[in-house]
C-alpha cells in the first residue's frame, strides 16, 4: 500500500503569498514611522551633547559665546570655522554632528525631492545642525560696522539697536536657539524672512531669507534644536518664526498667527503643519 503524501497546490502557494504581501504592505508604513521615530530620538540625544559641550565652552569663556573670529580674523565665517575648530576639541566623536536622517551632503545644490536628506560639508566635516548666528560675543571692534557675518546681515536693526546676544544668560532662553537642524553651518534669521518655496528645498541666498537654512523639513513637520538654557526639543517648521533669534526679533512677525499669517499664506508644502 502507498502512503499519500500531502503537498501545497500551487493556488495554495500562491494565497500564502498574496497573505504575505498585504501584511507586508500593513506593516512597512509602520516600519517606517518607527524609524523615523528613532532617527528623531538619536538626533536629539546628539543635541543633548552639543547642549553639555556648549554650556561648557560659555563656562570656560567667562559665560560668553564665539566672538565669531577665528586665528583673529574673520576668514573662516563663511563656512563656520570660527564655530566648527573651537568646538572639536568638545565634540570628537563625528556621528554627533549628524542627524540620523540626514544622508546627503550638500555639494552646491539640494537633491530635488531629498532635502530633508540633506547635511553640510566643508573643509572635510560634515554635519547636519548649524550655528544660530546672532548668539555671538561680537567683538566691540566689530560693533556697528553694519554686518555682523561674513554673509553681511546687519549687527543693528533699523532702530541702531544691537541684535546679538553674547551670552545664554537671559530672561526667557529658552526661546532662544543656539544650534538646530540646518543644511548649513549657520543662520542668521529674521522676523520677515520668506518660507522655503517647496520641500524639495531654495537654492542658497546667503543674506537674504537665511530662515529656510532651519527650515527643513526633518522630522515630518518638525526640527530639534538646543536653546540658551540647554534644553533640546523639537520645534514646528511654522513655530520657527516666533522663536527670539536676536536681542530685537519680532516674535509676532508677518510669518506668525499674532502677526496675521493664515495658513493659505504658506506655501503649500507646508499648509497643513501647525500655525504658531
Amino acid at each position: 500500500m502507498h502512503r499519500r503524501t500531502t503537498a501545497f497546490t500551487l493556488i495554495e502557494l500562491l494565497v500564502v503569498i498574496a497573505i504575505i504581501a498585504v501584511l507586508m504592505a500593513i506593516l512597512m508604513p509602520a516600519l517606517q514611522r518607527v524609524k523615523k521615530q528613532a532617527r528623531a530620538v538619536v538626533c536629539k540625544t546628539h543635541l543633548k551633547q552639543w547642549a553639555l559641550m556648549f554650556a561648557l565652552y560659555c563656562d570656560d569663556n567667562n559665560g560668553h559665546f564665539f566672538s565669531g573670529d577665528f586665528n583673529g580674523t574673520q576668514a573662516g565665517m563663511g563656512s563656520g570655522e570660527f564655530w566648527r575648530e573651537t568646538m572639536r576639541p568638545y565634540s570628537k566623536d563625528k556621528k554627533m554632528w549628524l542627524c540620523p536622517q540626514a544622508t546627503k551632503t550638500f555639494t552646491g545644490g539640494i537633491p530635488q525631492g531629498q532635502w530633508s536628506y540633506v547635511a553640510w560639508e566643508t573643509a572635510g566635516d560634515v554635519g547636519s545642525y548649524g550655528l544660530n548666528g546672532w548668539i555671538l560675543n561680537l567683538p566691540a571692534a566689530n560693533q556697528g560696522r553694519g554686518r555682523s557675518s561674513g554673509w553681511g546681515r546687519a549687527d543693528r536693526d533699523a532702530q541702531g539697536r544691537i541684535r546679538h546676544w553674547y551670552t545664554p544668560n537671559h530672561k526667557n532662553a529658552n526661546y532662544i536657539p543656539v544650534f538646530t537642524g540646518s543644511w548649513w553651518v549657520d543662520s542668521w534669521p529674521l522676523e520677515n524672512d520668506q518660507p522655503p518655496p517647496n520641500a524639495a528645498g531654495p537654492g542658497d541666498t546667503p543674506g537674504t531669507n537665511e530662515m529656510n537654512r532651519v527650515c527643513v523639513d526633518r522630522h515630518d513637520g518638525f526640527v530639534n534644536s538646543v536653546f540658551a538654557d540647554w534644553t533640546v526639543r523639537k520645534v514646528g517648521l511654522k513655530e520657527l518664526w516666533t522663536l527670539k533669534w536676536h536681542r530685537t526679533y519680532n516674535q509676532a512677525g508677518p510669518w506668525t498667527k499674532a502677526g496675521g499669517a493664515t495658513p493659505e499664506k504658506w506655501p503649500e508644502w507646508m499648509r497643513h503643519y501647525k500655525d504658531y
